[in-house]
C-alpha cells in the first residue's frame, strides 16, 4: 500500500460509532472510505446497505465496492451487536445473530476481500473487545463472538504473512451508542471513564500507516481505569 495515500478502504458499522470514527478518519486521511452497513452513515461517503448477518451478501457488496472502485487497499472490520443477559434468557435468534454479525460479518468481509488486497499486499483490520480475552457472565454470545474474532485474527496473520497485513484491534469501553438499548444493569455506570472513539480510530490508521514488510499485529486500545482489563 502507498503509504501517502490510504487508497479503499472498506470500513463495517460505519454509520456509527467506531466505524463512523474511522471512516471519519481515513476521509481525513484522503483515503476512499465506504460503509457496510444496515443504515446509511452519517458522512457523505459511498456505502452499501448489507447486514452483516448476511454472509452471501456482505461478500458480494464487498465485490461491488472493489470492482467499481478498480481496486480494494483495506478492509477494518468495525461492525458489531450485543444481546445480554443470562444464556437461558436471550432467545437462540438473538443470541445466534450476534455470533452472525460480529464473527461471521466479520471472516465474509475477510474472505470476499482477499483477492483484492493479495495483489496490493493490502491491510486487514479486525475488531474484538477486551471480552475477547476475559469472559463476564450475561455475555456469552459477545465473549464467545469476541473470543473468535481473537482466534481468526491471529490464525488469518499467520496465513497471509507476507501478503497481507493483519492487525488485531481489541478496543476496551467507549462513548458510542453501543450500550443506548440495553437495560440499565447492562450499561456503563454513570462515571465510568470510556474512550472516545474518535482517539481509537487513531489506532486504526497507524496501523493502515505502516509499509510493507512491518505490520502492527495487535493493539489494545482501553481507557486508563478501563475495569474489563485485564
Amino acid at each position: 500500500m502507498d503509504t501517502a495515500d490510504l487508497g479503499t478502504v472498506i470500513v463495517t458499522g460505519a454509520a456509527s460509532g467506531l466505524g463512523a470514527a474511522v471512516a471519519q478518519a481515513v476521509a481525513e486521511e484522503g483515503g476512499r472510505p465506504v460503509s457496510l452497513d444496515l443504515r446509511t452513515p452519517p458522512l457523505d461517503i459511498e456505502h452499501e446497505i448489507v447486514d452483516l448477518a448476511d454472509t452471501g451478501a456482505t461478500e458480494a457488496a464487498v465485490r461491488r465496492v472493489a470492482e467499481q472502485g478498480g481496486r480494494l487497499d483495506a478492509v477494518v472490520a468495525c461492525a458489531g451487536t450485543d444481546s445480554c443477559g443470562q444464556l437461558i434468557d436471550v432467545s437462540t435468534e438473538e443470541w445466534e445473530r450476534v455470533i452472525k454479525v460480529n464473527l461471521l460479518g466479520t471472516a465474509a468481509v475477510v474472505r470476499a476481500s482477499l483477492p483484492y488486497l493479495v495483489p496490493v499486499n493490502g491491510k486487514v483490520v479486525t475488531v474484538a473487545s477486551t471480552l475477547g480475552l476475559r469472559a463476564l457472565s450475561d455475555a456469552t454470545a459477545y465473549c464467545a463472538s469476541k473470543f473468535g474474532v481473537v482466534g481468526f485474527t491471529r490464525s488469518l496473520a499467520v496465513e497471509m504473512a507476507g501478503r497481507v497485513g493483519v492487525t488485531l484491534l481489541i478496543p476496551g469501553g467507549m462513548h458510542t451508542a453501543f450500550f443506548d438499548a440495553r437495560e440499565e444493569r447492562y450499561k456503563p455506570p454513570p462515571d465510568a471513564k470510556l474512550n472516545r472513539p474518535e482517539d481509537v480510530a487513531a489506532s486504526v490508521i497507524f496501523a493502515l500507516r505502516q509499509p510493507p514488510g512491518c505490520e502492527v499485529r495487535e493493539l489494545i486500545v482501553c481507557p486508563s481505569m478501563e475495569s474489563s482489563w485485564p
